[in-house]
């Protein structure tokens, strides 16, 4: 035999490699086996816990899943067949929620940031509630405190000096929480640091692979959901209608997918989400267009909706139009120009059809995404606060992305230089910095000869 052919120090060297393998029967060579080394590991070395083990799919099960049952109105939906039932519930639900969101928007800037900001903690809340199952660690110091506790400073260093200047335009205060947005950094630098050796201290023996799992977990969900969130509210500042429009884009897109789909699907689209049809991803694209056409033009006169917050805290009836919502004439390049040669158009008009293109197109890979996170985890859907639906991540993944396109096509196609917030970073400087831009803009401007010397 060929172990009879081996040296005698290969042979020993065989030998001690079987007497390994029987010894330690751990199979590594799969990262399917982790949980298995992991959980030899808390066996050996960690102090006996009450926790619930087991195969992904079995932890899973504890998390609520989304279902067509109305409580009270159960009755009633059973009498229903079962091919529209989902049908149903999902129209009754998502008439609800549109009506819910057109209160939000009727209140204007203040109210739609309260909505995003519930809206993010319900999303963080369910991704952080999948970490906590899946790697079983109910029990684990700290854990849920500190996964909060780096949301709320995460929010204070993404939003505080944003929203300490919205307070200030609304309550009219130049030095308003000055000191805050002085130091606002190193405010956000020291609260990170204080959440940082809050973990470290927390770590246990025989649990450090769970516990650093789980501050990547922690991190990653709040790279996707604060920070995302944080640029949807910057949109809010430009305008409701670059937060509108969008955010109504996708709601389209999904209506009329799932329509389309639902009638005359036929032809699977990824593999990711069976039911998604290329005939509901066509049909969908094209009333996104329309739509977003339709309601950007009935929308974009209206001085409530087009107003950037400063303008809006002093008269949100009657602001000065910025000029993306007035009437501007555009030449037409030949042929098409030697029968009309200019035209006159709604820059917004323009600018929301690259918008209603991204949200048709590209905006339902989020929900691809997050098809793939759920399969990945075996789960049907993120919670079940809303029937027919799911979680609020399940309606709200694909928004995410959309407002983070918005954002970049603002800065780089739209936005231009602020003087009300420039105005107001110069008054907040000490008098004699102020003086020294005055006299310099003054020289400047008489050079130029805007102004006359001696003025």
């Amino acid at each position: 035999s060929m172990v009879d052919e081996q040296p005698p120090v290969a042979a020993g060297v065989e030998g001690v490699r079987q007497r390994i393998a029987a010894a330690d029967p751990r199979p590594t060579s799969d990262e399917s086996d982790m949980d298995n080394v992991l959980r030899e590991e808390e066996e050996s070395d960690a102090p006996p816990r009450a926790s619930k083990r087991g195969s992904i799919g079995n932890l899973t099960k504890a998390l609520p899943q989304g279902s067509d049952k109305m409580g009270m109105f159960d009755p009633i939906i059973e009498m229903v067949p079962e091919r529209w039932r989902n049908w149903v519930v999902r129209g009754i639900f998502t008439v609800i929620m549109v009506s819910g969101f057109s209160m939000f928007v009727s209140g204007g800037p203040m109210w739609l940031m309260a909505l995003v900001f519930g809206i993010q903690f319900m999303c963080f809340y369910e991704l952080i509630s999948i970490g906590l199952v899946v790697y079983r660690v109910y029990d684990l110091p700290w854990f849920r405190l500190l996964s909060w506790y780096f949301l709320l400073t995460s929010n204070y260093f993404f939003f505080g000096e944003s929203l300490i200047e919205f307070w200030g335009i609304l309550l009219r205060k130049d030095q308003f929480l000055h000191f805050l947005v002085a130091y606002h950094r190193l405010i956000s630098f020291g609260l990170y640091c204080c959440g940082f050796v809050w973990f470290v201290l927390s770590l246990q023996k025989g649990y450090y692979m769970r516990q650093f799992s789980l501050f990547a977990w922690t991190h990653v969900c709040l790279l996707l959901i604060v920070s995302q969130s944080f640029l949807i509210i910057v949109n809010i500042f430009q305008g409701i209608l670059w937060f509108l429009i969008p955010v109504a884009m996708i709601i389209c897109c999904d209506i009329m997918s799932y329509m389309f789909g639902f009638f005359f699907g036929k032809t699977p689209l990824i593999k990711l989400s069976p039911k998604k049809t290329w005939e509901g991803f066509i049909g969908g694209a094209a009333s996104t267009v329309i739509f977003g056409l339709l309601l950007s033009y009935a929308l974009l006169s209206n001085p409530f909706y087009v107003c950037p917050v400063e303008d809006y805290a002093a008269d949100n009836s009657n602001c000065s139009i910025p000029s993306s919502f007035q009437l501007r004439e555009f030449a037409i390049p030949r042929p098409i120009g030697w029968i009309k040669p200019k035209i006159s158009i709604y820059p917004f008009i323009l600018h929301s059809i690259p918008m209603s293109l991204f949200a048709s197109i590209l905006g339902p890979f989020g929900g691809f995404f997050a098809s793939g996170f759920k399969r990945a985890f075996k789960i049907k859907d993120f919670g079940a606060i809303i029937p027919g639906h799911g979680g609020l991540m399940d309606r709200f993944d694909c928004q995410l992305m959309m407002g983070t396109f918005v954002n970049v096509y603002i800065h780089t196609f739209i936005k231009v230089p602020n003087p009300s917030k420039l105005l107001t970073q110069i008054l907040w400087l000490s008098p004699e910095n102020q003086l020294s831009i005055y006299e310099t803009l003054k020289e400047s401007l008489q050079k130029a000869g805007h102004l006359a010397v001696g003025q």
